[in-house]
């Protein structure tokens, strides 16, 4: 497939979080379209383990969502900043825990067709305590759960949440391969 040109970029918003355009493209035909696009630093997220059969899932209010969600712990990249060491800090901070093992399980786009946010997925093994340090605007539980109750939760429809379910499905295929 031949590339398009991006021939204008209008800004809408620039935030803490994310920025918005509306960008007019031409394909190699000569057509052309407008693309409303959230430009996004990236993310990461963890799979914490506590044993081979307990992780620990977070609940926190998502506002977009207008629900409390079953989640594994994430967050963004700051700039420039190494997705293995954001998925140390974002442990620390949503958990309370250190991982002296931090393993890539997969990344990939969230919702390419509108925007670029690259989610990095993480297990995180041989946990040990560490301080919690919650951002001031985070209200988060963590919770141990056993695995065989997550994957339950992800068959009731109970955990809704895409990162979370391709965490756990990545974790169960990872320690399957082990066994």
């Amino acid at each position: 497939m031949k590339d398009f040109v991006i021939t204008n970029v209008e800004k809408i918003y620039c935030g803490r979080v994310v920025d918005l355009s509306v960008e007019t493209i031409q394909y190699p035909d000569g057509s052309g379209a407008k693309r409303e696009v959230v430009r996004h630093p990236g993310a990461v997220a963890v799979v914490p383990l506590l044993s081979p059969h307990e992780v620990i899932l977070i609940r926190q209010f998502r506002y977009c969502a207008g629900a409390v969600l079953w989640e594994i712990p994430a967050g963004t990249l700051e700039r420039g900043e190494d997705p293995t060491e954001c998925a140390h800090r974002e442990l620390i901070e949503e958990v309370g825990y250190r991982a002296r093992e931090m393993e890539r399980l997969c990344a990939f786009y969230t919702s390419p067709g509108f925007c670029n946010e690259f989610l990095h997925v993480f297990a995180a093994r041989n946990l040990e305590p560490a301080k919690a340090e919650l951002d001031k605007d985070e209200q988060i539980e963590a919770h141990p759960v056993a695995l065989s109750e997550a994957f339950r939760k992800i068959d009731a429809g109970e955990i809704v949440d895409a990162k979370t379910i391709i965490g756990l499905l990545k974790i169960r295929q990872r320690l399957q391969e082990t066994t």
